[in-house]
């Protein structure tokens, strides 16, 4: 692992970028702070006029002024230094330099709040242990499908879903972890690592636990250590957990990445004794940095004991390392190939014996064959079995959005079109397909049983960094349903067409479309996009926007059902102030009579949010 050289205008890169990855803070919440003291501002203001004027000031750099600043959690800003995709800017302050520059550029103090005791369960799990929701798309072939039984509802419900309690995280500005849900036990993970099984009747707390940093992705559920039931997850500092899934006890954790900036985004996949576990990288970001030597990460799956936590194998998506290949014009390498990265979840085929992964751009040229693509690997070996590659020569990374030539960015730069999602394996009338949408916007449907030939694809949407196809798809046993962003896009060739979409899964072909609704007015970070993945019961599609509105739309033609505005205040069942923002990220929760919804997400200047709502269906309604 190299070791990085921290500067001024490192920091000053972080303190641009950590402004668009953590987002705007709930104003709301600067009640609960405490004045900063004198001393703490004035250490805080000679860091920042040491290492970020230069950029803040100017207003040619495009980086945020103080103004912008200061509606930022302190804490926010603590945890990009430590854990986020700043860490390695952090490496080079203390922990007192760390606060008091976050201090000094929020104007809040830096606090912890913990839960009160009235959050607390005074009872156990209970003895169900069914398994209604695990993973990403709630199972191994990541459809994101529930049937009427699964789903505990119909068509006929979904007008009548009413808000049943809301649980407020701390002090969070993003809302991501999708849930798990065993039994009666609603299973989360938080921004800031805690870890909490909720009583789904209540929304007490029966247990948590504390992870190292940031969880993402979703909780897994499934047998583990001595034949119990255990819950796997990740956080972003790549550290692997298993719980107990009836006290949240620590089984066992493993830390597994080989580079200083590898970090987990996606969910790991659990089968017949082996967790898959995919790894990502934030050297995308960190290649902002002008002096960062640019770049030598690549994506990764790794095989791990689902009972011991032991390495079984790894796969590297580009094999060879990393090698001098030119030189910038200001004399420095260029390292190559990089990127490549693993950001979404595995899907696992059990009949093939394989385990699919869909990967992102690469960071420097020349570009590798394995970025943009969906790659079929042997779940017993870590072999690549085949690969389909969308888009050849695309590498990109953040240094290419900023102002000026910043050496880092690759020439020519691509389009950043990764494959953000999951792949899903699809049940056509007995016949399997693979499907997956692209951030350019289009769908691919591939044939697992002729190495990945192309049967189709359709295009959605224009593409760009947030999408085209951000986080998902879901489907069915005829249809295939694509949210659409177009955020964020760097042409201009077709007009932007967020919204939601329904096509054939037989040949691709467009059968309705459902632009999404234009309510933002003058709401701050609200945006019209459907970035996030949709769920699917029959007749209805569940898809949330960045608008920070929850929607189902009829599987048949798209007609809006049921319309939910999560931008807002709420009393919650423990006792935090809380309150909505935008939807992003993973799917809704679809189970046992219940829609569970994060609310919040302030990366890329979307609106903050620190809610988790659990929706029902009225008793007198089933």
């Amino acid at each position: 692992v190299r070791k990085y050289t921290l500067t001024a205008s490192t920091i000053a890169t972080f303190m641009a970028l950590v402004y668009v990855f953590v987002g705007i803070a709930d104003s709301k919440q600067q009640d609960s702070y405490f004045t900063v003291g004198k001393s703490q501002a004035e250490d805080g203001r000679a860091i920042y006029n040491a290492m970020c004027v230069q950029c803040h000031e100017d207003v040619t750099v495009g980086a945020p002024d103080m103004a912008s600043m200061s509606e930022m959690s302190a804490r926010a800003v603590v945890a990009s230094l430590e854990t986020g995709k700043m860490r390695e800017q952090g490496d080079g302050l203390n922990d007192a330099g760390k606060r008091a520059v976050a201090e000094w550029v929020s104007g809040k103090a830096l606090v912890k709040n913990s839960l009160p005791l009235t959050a607390y369960c005074s009872h156990g799990p209970g003895d169900d242990t069914e398994i209604y929701w695990s993973g990403w798309g709630a199972g191994l072939s990541g459809t994101g499908f529930r049937n009427t039984a699964e789903a505990g509802m119909t068509i006929e419900d979904v007008p009548n879903l009413e808000l049943k309690w809301a649980f407020g995280f701390p002090e969070q500005v993003q809302t991501r972890v999708q849930s798990a849900l065993l039994g009666n036990q609603l299973i989360v993970g938080s921004q800031f690592g805690h870890v909490y099984s909720l009583d789904l009747d209540s929304g007490c707390v029966l247990w948590e636990f504390a992870a190292d940093s940031e969880v993402r992705g979703s909780i897994t559920v499934g047998e583990g250590p001595g034949n119990q039931g255990t819950v796997y997850l990740a956080d972003i500092e790549t550290n692997v957990y298993a719980l107990d899934v009836t006290s949240g006890e620590l089984l066992w954790r493993t830390k597994i990445a080989r580079h200083l900036l590898h970090i987990i985004t996606g969910t790991s996949a659990l089968h017949d004794g082996r967790l898959y576990v995919p790894i990502s990288s934030i050297e995308v970001a960190v290649a902002g940095d002008p002096n960062h030597l640019c770049c030598t990460s690549s994506g990764e799956l790794v095989a791990l004991d689902a009972i011991s936590g032991k390495e079984i194998w790894r796969h590297r998506v580009i094999k060879e390392e990393a090698v001098e290949v030119a030189r910038d014009r200001k004399g420095r390498p260029t390292l190559a190939p990089s990127g490549a990265t693993v950001w979404s979840s595995p899907t696992v085929d059990v009949a093939r014996g394989l385990v699919y992964i869909g990967t992102g751009e690469n960071l420097s040229r020349p570009a590798s064959e394995t970025s943009d693509s969906l790659i079929a690997i042997d779940l017993q070996t870590g072999e690549t079995v085949w690969k389909f590659q969308a888009t050849s020569e695309d590498a990109w990374n953040m240094s290419c959005s900023q102002r000026g030539n910043n050496p880092n960015c690759p020439d020519p730069p691509g389009s950043d079109l990764d494959f953000g999602m999951a792949p899903i394996l699809a049940d056509l009338n007995g016949k399997d397909m693979l499907v997956a949408g692209q951030k350019s916007g289009v769908v691919y449907a591939l044939d697992p049983d002729n190495s990945g030939e192309l049967l189709w694809s359709t295009r959605l949407g224009r593409g760009g960094m947030l999408g085209g196809i951000h986080w998902g798809l879901a489907v069915d046993d005829r249809l295939v349903y694509a949210t659409i962003s177009d955020r964020l896009t760097k042409t201009a060739r077709a007009p932007e067409k967020p919204g939601v979409y329904g096509l054939s899964l037989d040949s691709g072909r467009l059968v309705w479309e459902t632009p999404t609704p234009d309510v933002c007015g003058r709401r701050r970070g609200c945006f019209r996009a459907n970035s996030a993945a949709p769920a699917v019961i029959p007749g209805v599609v569940f898809a949330g926007a960045l608008d920070g509105h929850i929607r189902a739309y009829s599987s048949s033609d798209g007609t809006i059902l049921w319309d939910y505005d999560t931008v807002r205040d709420f009393e919650t069942v423990n006792g935090i102030e809380a309150s909505g923002g935008a939807l992003d990220g993973a799917s809704p929760v679809v189970a046992k009579g219940h829609l569970i919804v994060n609310s919040g997400y302030a990366l890329f200047n979307q609106m903050p949010g620190n809610v988790l709502l659990v929706f029902q269906v009225p008793q007198d309604h089933r």
